[in-house]
């Protein structure tokens, strides 16, 4: 790996405030790092709760509540529709904070995405239905959703910036990986509490017991608050920050767009198929078990646990692999094995065995889920430089969401009604986006262990 030029007009001087290996470490700073790993693991716990009841509720109840106009086919259409909301407002909230992320702080954003979030997940809770309100109840659905995901832009953006700036070098890709340790025990805390909503009757479900699922996300934003506001600043941004680097710098985005354009465009294709098969394993594989197979509503919660309990070991041994062995030779070994996922899952779904399906979504947690993340959330940030790493992963990635996990249950319901049932369109459209970035990983650079005080880029 080379690094690019540095870029012109900026001043290096001793970098004494650099994240130090463990070993070297004073409690304090050790404390710090413990404390931001807590930081970005509760915040995406909370993330991925609010995404993961959504798209429960979407597969379960939502078609129901908010769109019982319409017939059941293009209610589960409609509902997805609004599930895809969320994913266009990732990127305008992406561009919002990429400017407070890279000249106020990553705390900053880390402290006002999760309030955002968990308010919208809470309103959801307490809105009126299509039967109460009309169209006004899907239009306020839609309205709570964007916010959801304008909050959502910029948080797994700010966490892995900020561990991957705290920890030291052959730490990096373990600590990273916590933001979505966090994300799988968010998909498990969502599972949990709809597997015991579940147990109510049927009537009383879709009376109250839905709302109950997002007036929950209340304890857990609490919690993360607390946790976020003592946490410190990243010591690379604190370091810039001293240097009066960022005073003389360009606005963030254009400066990435100008001069991140190669790195951010790899971001945007690396991220395209593991975050597009993640959201189909999490969302859409649930409703189309339920609404083409005919399993049981009450056992999606069960599969999607235990996926998320496989997740949380999973992120956390890819992302300590990628500090062993390298981030792009294990990002292309979890894509390069994802190729062969897509056949050999919807032919297994298609038996209805309980146990098969149960394993094939679980193996689609372990690889793309928390895998592949698990990987790129280290990789991302040392791909770029200093002065505008926080807008280069966060508009990288989101962008890339959108096409990804942001229409890919949608994409992947429309193309099942076209095809009149067949699963075959789905496959081929999955192995396509994984394809993608399969390819792009093989012309990346490998990162492992670069300086984060580096200006420059990040260069094959």
């Amino acid at each position: 790996m080379t690094q690019s030029p540095p870029l012109p007009n900026v001043r290096l001087p001793h970098r004494h405030d650099a994240p130090l290996p463990a070993s070297e470490q004073t409690p304090a700073q050790k404390k710090n790092l413990r404390r931001a790993g807590a930081a970005g693991l509760i915040g995406t716990a909370l993330e991925q709760y609010d995404f993961i009841i959504y798209g429960t509720a979407t597969a379960i109840v939502f078609n129901e509540i908010f769109f019982s106009s319409l017939t059941p086919a293009m209610g589960f259409i409609a509902a997805f529709g609004t599930y895809a909301v969320g994913f266009g407002a990732r990127p305008l909230g992406g561009l919002f904070f990429s400017r407070i992320g890279d000249r106020i702080g990553r705390k900053a954003v880390m402290v006002s995405t999760l309030f955002i979030m968990g308010v919208a997940t809470f309103l959801i809770g307490v809105l009126p239905t299509y039967e109460q309100v009309g169209i006004l109840a899907p239009l306020l659905l839609v309205a709570c959703r964007f916010l959801q995901g304008f909050g959502a832009g910029a948080e797994q953006a700010s966490g892995v910036v900020l561990l991957a700036e705290t920890a030291g070098p052959g730490r990096r890709g373990r600590f990273s990986s916590l933001v979505f340790v966090g994300s799988a025990l968010g998909t498990a805390l969502g599972a949990i509490v709809w597997i015991l909503v579940q147990l109510m009757p049927r009537e009383d479900l879709l009376s109250y017991g839905w709302r109950l699922v997002f007036l929950s996300s209340i304890f857990v934003t609490i919690g993360a608050f607390i946790i976020r506001i003592k946490m410190a600043e990243s010591p690379v941004f604190e370091q810039l920050k001293a240097e009066g680097t960022l005073k003389d710098s360009k606005p963030p985005i254009s400066d990435v767009v100008k001069n991140g354009r190669p790195n951010l465009t790899r971001v945007f294709f690396l991220n395209l198929g593991p975050n597009g098969f993640s959201y189909i394993v999490q969302v859409f594989m649930g409703s189309y078990l339920i609404s083409r197979i005919g399993m049981d509503p009450t056992l999606i919660p069960k599969i999607l646990l235990a996926g998320a309990v496989a997740g949380m070991v999973s992120a956390f041994a890819f992302g300590a692999l990628s500090d062993i062995y390298g981030r792009r030779r294990v990002y292309l070994i979890v894509t390069g094995l994802l190729l062969f996922y897509p056949v050999a899952a919807f032919a297994t779904l298609s038996t209805g065995n309980v146990v098969a399906v149960g394993a094939v979504i679980v193996v689609g947690f372990i690889l793309a889920a928390y895998g592949a993340p698990g990987v790129s959330a280290p990789y991302f940030p040392e791909l770029f430089g200093s002065r505008y790493r926080y807008a280069g992963v966060t508009l990288g990635r989101e962008f890339s969401s959108v096409l990804g996990g942001g229409i890919a249950p949608l994409v992947c319901s429309a193309l099942i009604a076209w095809a009149t049932g067949s699963w075959w369109p789905v496959a081929i459209y999955m192995t396509a986006i994984m394809l993608i970035s399969f390819v792009t990983a093989l012309r990346s650079p490998e990162t492992r262990d670069r300086d984060m005080l580096d200006e420059s880029d990040a260069r094959l």
